[in-house]
């Protein structure tokens, strides 16, 4: 009894000691955020926005206010200088995506991505320079074949699994971003999307591609797979090293994002000045799988 009571009085003693405890945070002044990529055989595409605060109420009218229009964007490549210009793109539900892409009056004619090709990026807001430089790398990884198999041991038989088998060119410094697209969707990266070669460097392997989702989706083990009478299309591209640790560090603090116990993680930029985000340039190439239906 007089430790069951000692127990209870400790219980006592640290509730009574318990208080509200109201953490104030810095206020800090909005940053450039940049989310670019350049892809062989297309346009430049540049979104550039203001950071919002982290108690921000993600609204329409938030996210539409937070697009920068007063800018000068350029991109630089082989002694050659194209300026990019605004362009609108309405979303639906009142709401417009603004984005910087090539001005097709440019004297230096029409830009479009090519391989093994590096590119600037230079952006004047506020007064202030932000720059960032990528390449579209090689193609390096040879995909040798494409198929798919029932998924096992689950009871609905409609349900598959998608293989690549590809082989890797040997050299480390290979780095991959792959996506899917799934019938009349839009490509959607894969929910971890990035990947080295330090285990299959100069190998041919055998690894099972899960089915991409939109972004902000609570996956289910049955989202990374595909349907009977599915038709997807496998975007697999070549990255450089600064892509590949954007993406990397941000999909870990995302995929983190209310675990207790992991640890924090900061987001590599490749945007020099102060800016948030990145610029990327994407070696792409697309195979096509059909999945005959039942």
């Amino acid at each position: 009894m007089k430790k069951t009571g000692s127990f209870l009085i400790a219980l006592m003693i640290f509730a009574s000691c318990e208080k509200d405890i109201n953490i104030k945070l810095d206020q800090t002044s909005p940053k450039v955020v940049v989310d670019g990529s350049i892809e062989n055989g297309q346009r430049p595409v540049v979104i550039i926005s203001s950071s919002l605060d982290y108690f921000s109420k993600i609204e329409p009218d938030v996210l539409e206010k937070s697009f920068i229009h007063d800018a000068q964007v350029t991109i630089n490549s082989g002694g050659k200088t194209w300026p990019l210009m605004e362009f609108a793109t309405p979303l639906g539900a009142g709401t417009t995506l603004y984005y910087w892409s090539v001005d097709p009056t440019a004297p230096a004619g029409p830009l479009e991505g090519a391989l093994n090709t590096t590119y600037v990026l230079s952006i004047l807001t506020g007064g202030k320079n932000y720059t960032s430089t990528t390449t579209i790398p090689q193609i390096t990884r040879k995909v040798d074949s494409l198929w798919w198999e029932p998924v096992k041991n689950i009871e609905d038989t409609n349900k598959v699994k998608m293989y690549i088998k590809a082989t890797d060119k040997p050299g480390y410094g290979d780095y991959i971003r792959y996506y899917t697209k799934t019938n009349s969707e839009p490509f959607f990266p894969g929910a971890n999307s990035v990947f080295d070669d330090q285990i299959i460097d100069g190998t041919t392997y055998t690894l099972p591609i899960d089915k991409a989702t939109g972004p902000n989706k609570q996956r289910k083990d049955e989202d990374a797979w595909f349907n009977r009478g599915d038709s997807v299309v496998l975007k697999l591209c070549n990255i450089d090293k600064g892509t590949y640790d954007f993406w990397r560090t941000y999909e870990y603090s995302r995929a983190s994002v209310g675990n207790p116990f992991s640890s924090p993680t900061k987001v590599t930029s490749n945007i020099t000045g102060g800016g948030l985000g990145y610029f990327g340039g994407y070696a792409s190439q697309y195979h096509t799988l059909l999945i005959p239906p039942r």
